[in-house]
């Protein structure tokens, strides 16, 4: 073989090893806040599987829990930077960097699960993705599993929302989620996720609310003996993802990570939807809470008296997206 034919056949060897390296050397570390075994690291670990399975293994997908690589108050400002490749964050949590989803975050917003399932699955949530994805750079993959937030605390049974009255609650540091606890008459007391546990064990606050599941996996159960059902904010586990990474995937890789995530959301979505009467079970009858379903009709004329103030506070954007959420009800 002549020198020349020798470097053409070298050149070529090592354009398909660079190939193939490029092809293997896409990491995306997804981030969250919560334990391994949570809702967020189950949820991961599911699109972890299907997205290595759908891109045949050219994107390596690695869960960092536990802060690893951001707390969740400081992740979407992160995957902005373009320091963080994704991260599941809870919607209210996303409030602060785009305001629009506190529409997700109002108390009754949605009237049932299937009228939760319209709105993500539907043109609010398509809206949704595509907005955010205008005004902040942040891709919203899959709006993931929908759980309602369920009330603890430390001191009472709450039976009706009188006995919430001087409650020091900790809340997310979101607008609406504060003013739904004063509209309660609870003393809401705004703290970062990753202070929650500490503050909840010392009794610097009374009580909060969480995911069903979050209850169990973070122990909580433990120091709060009072389980109270009220229902009043859903909270989803959205994943999301930055530009820069999103840029560095093919056109190709780009469909199957964003199909990965959405048949990932699909999929968790219907093993969690039967568990979360289980999880209130082994609350009570295994972490020794005392459980209160109070009557809601309270509650709700005091939630509908903060949608309207929000709604007139955020502008005609805010509002025209509240109405399409009250019209997919129908």
């Amino acid at each position: 073989m002549s020198f020349h034919l020798k470097t053409a056949a070298t050149l070529a060897a090592l354009a398909m090893t660079t190939t193939a390296v490029t092809a293997q050397d896409i990491t995306m570390n997804v981030g969250f806040g919560a334990p391994e075994d949570s809702l967020y690291g189950r949820f991961g670990a599911i699109f972890e599987e299907l997205a290595e399975e759908y891109t045949g293994g050219s994107v390596d997908v690695r869960l960092r829990c536990c802060n690893q690589i951001a707390t969740e108050d400081e992740g979407f400002r992160a995957m902005q930077l373009g320091t963080v490749d994704g991260f599941f964050i809870t919607a209210n949590n996303v409030s602060p960097h785009w305001p629009l989803m506190d529409v997700t975050v109002l108390p009754y917003i949605f009237q049932n699960e299937a009228h939760l399932a319209r709105v993500v699955d539907g043109e609010v949530g398509a809206f949704i993705q595509s907005q955010l994805l205008e005004d902040t750079g942040v891709h919203l993959l899959a709006f993931g599993p929908a759980l309602y937030r369920d009330f603890y605390n430390s001191v009472r049974p709450v039976e009706t929302m009188a006995d919430m009255d001087g409650l020091r609650i900790r809340t997310p540091n979101n607008e609406v989620m504060l003013a739904t606890f004063e509209a309660f008459g609870a003393n809401p007391v705004p703290l970062a996720w990753s202070e929650t546990p500490t503050a909840l064990q010392t009794g610097t606050v009374d009580g909060g609310d969480n995911g069903t599941s979050f209850i169990r996996d973070m122990s909580f159960y433990e120091f709060m003996p009072n389980l109270v059902i009220l229902e009043h904010f859903v909270s989803m586990a959205p994943l999301f993802a930055s530009s820069p990474f999103m840029e560095r995937l093919s056109d190709e890789q780009r469909e199957q990570i964003m199909r990965a995530a959405a048949d990932a959301s699909a999929q968790f979505s219907e093993e969690v939807r039967t568990e979360t009467e289980e999880i209130r079970t082994w609350l009570v009858e295994q972490g020794g809470m005392t459980r209160t379903d109070p009557e809601r009709a309270d509650f709700i004329a005091a939630a509908q008296t903060v949608q309207q103030s929000v709604a007139e506070e955020r502008g005609q954007e805010f509002v025209d997206l509240v109405n399409m959420i009250n019209a997919a009800a129908e």
